[in-house]
């Protein structure tokens, strides 16, 4: 928990009570969250929430003392071409315009992380404020 301050993979309300206790424990004031979003369907090969789960997982982390909702992340299917991937995004940037007239988020913009080497440039025109573009920078992981 001291090794980073932000976590982008929140999925689960269980999860976000065990790092509100883990802030607690560590004398930690707060922890800012994004909630993953499952928009693709790919519960085999990724994790996130299901749209329909957002409303009690936003009450979840909301409850929490130490957590601060900063926002959504998505990472989407694959494609190659990453037009494909703009509905994903798109969708992402209105679930977050929802939330955000709901205040559902701490500081009330509601950060939008998605976007990685392959289709960043999508996810910026589509709103993200945050990308992960790894890959562009380190270049291909090698494979074990």
């Amino acid at each position: 928990m001291k090794l980073f301050d932000v976590l982008h993979t929140l999925d689960a309300a269980d999860l976000a009570a065990r790092l509100d206790r883990l802030c607690e424990e560590e004398n930690r004031r707060s922890l800012d969250v994004l909630i993953q979003v499952d928009l693709g369907g790919e519960e085999a090969t990724k994790a996130g929430a299901k749209e329909s789960d957002l409303p009690s997982l936003i009450a979840s982390v909301r409850r929490c003392a130490r957590l601060r909702l900063a926002g959504l992340m998505i990472i989407p299917p694959f494609y190659e071409d990453a037009e494909q991937v703009r509905p994903f995004f798109a969708r992402l940037r209105e679930l977050r315009d929802e939330w955000r007239e709901k205040e559902a988020f701490a500081d009330a913009h509601g950060e939008l992380s998605m976007g990685m080497s392959n289709d960043f440039e999508v996810a910026v025109e589509e709103g993200a404020t945050m990308v992960r573009v790894g890959t562009a920078i380190f270049g291909a992981r090698a494979r074990i």
